[in-house]
């Protein structure tokens, strides 16, 4: 039972995290991209500690174990993440169609499970082996640019940092995901806002219309906090390479979205990477299947 609830709170996270990249290209035609990843991750935080304190009061709960001093550097290492994944994202989306930028969201997958694997002696299977492999393989497709000769769109590049941060980051949720789910994204989003936010006053940047920050905190409340929440929930009972392969719905929900606001016409290779990356998370999905299993 424990399992299948960690399956749907994982689902449910990519759904939620799938609306930020789509709406995300809307709101940076008024906010430049640190001050935004900063309200972004902020908004998770302040939406999360209102979300706790009602939970407090209103709910009587089996009480959850506090972080505590053997976790700082996990916590730090998460916040230090959490403001670079999402300022090189942001980048990413302002020079990148939000399709592509979206389905390149799949390589968190690849990043999550090596670094699981090298560093954190997780077991990955063979089918997730050839996951990694399709998942490569079309990220390196969406990100060559043919418009000016045969060369790497910068802003696939960025995306791919991104996801690179984000398997790092993923890793450090997962050793401390035992504890109290709800101090980690509070923790993550204000922090990480803070420090996103302060970067962006520094580089001097400017917001255009203010009513666009209610905007990018309710955003983030839903696409990042809610997500987060149910992601750590999730990594209890699944680990991180398995909880990251349900999440691998996530690039293809935001991809439906940007077509549909934007009316995208993207070059031949996306739709080639398109089934390319759809083929690998089938094999990542194969994987995730045979684990639960066993």
């Amino acid at each position: 039972m424990k399992r299948k609830y960690a399956v749907i709170c994982a689902i449910l996270a990519a759904v939620f995290y799938a609306l930020s990249t789509p709406i995300s290209k809307l709101i940076l035609t008024e906010i430049p991209s640190t001050i935004l990843a900063g309200l972004l991750y902020l908004g998770a935080g302040l939406g999360m500690s209102l979300v706790y304190i009602i939970k407090k009061k209103t709910v009587k709960d089996k009480k959850e174990e506090s972080l505590n001093k053997n976790d700082l550097k996990y916590v730090i290492g998460m916040i230090v993440l959490d403001i670079l994944a999402p300022i090189l994202l942001m980048l990413s989306i302002s020079l990148s169609n939000p399709s592509s930028v979206s389905l390149l969201n799949n390589f968190e997958i690849v990043a999550t499970s090596l670094i699981a694997l090298f560093i954190f002696k997780e077991k990955i299977g063979k089918n997730l082996w050839v996951g990694i492999s399709f998942i490569t393989v079309a990220s390196i497709v969406l990100s060559l640019d043919f418009s000016q000769g045969l060369s790497f769109s910068w802003g696939s590049l960025l995306a791919l940092g991104a996801c690179l941060c984000w398997g790092f980051e993923n890793n450090c949720t997962r050793t401390i995901s035992d504890k109290n789910p709800y101090q980690i994204v509070i923790l993550k989003g204000i922090f990480s806002g803070l420090g996103a936010l302060m970067l962006g006053l520094f580089l001097n940047e400017e917001i255009n219309n203010w009513i666009y920050i209610i905007y990018a905190l309710l955003l983030r409340f839903i696409s990042y906090g809610l997500s987060v929440f149910l992601y750590v929930i999730a990594q209890r009972y699944l680990g991180a390479a398995t909880t990251s392969s349900y999440y691998a719905v996530a690039p293809f929900v935001g991809c439906a979205l940007s077509f549909i606001f934007f009316k995208e016409s993207p070059y031949f290779t996306f739709y080639i990477a398109l089934v390319i990356m759809i083929i690998g998370v089938i094999f990542v999905s194969k994987d995730k299947f045979k684990s639960e299993k066993n």
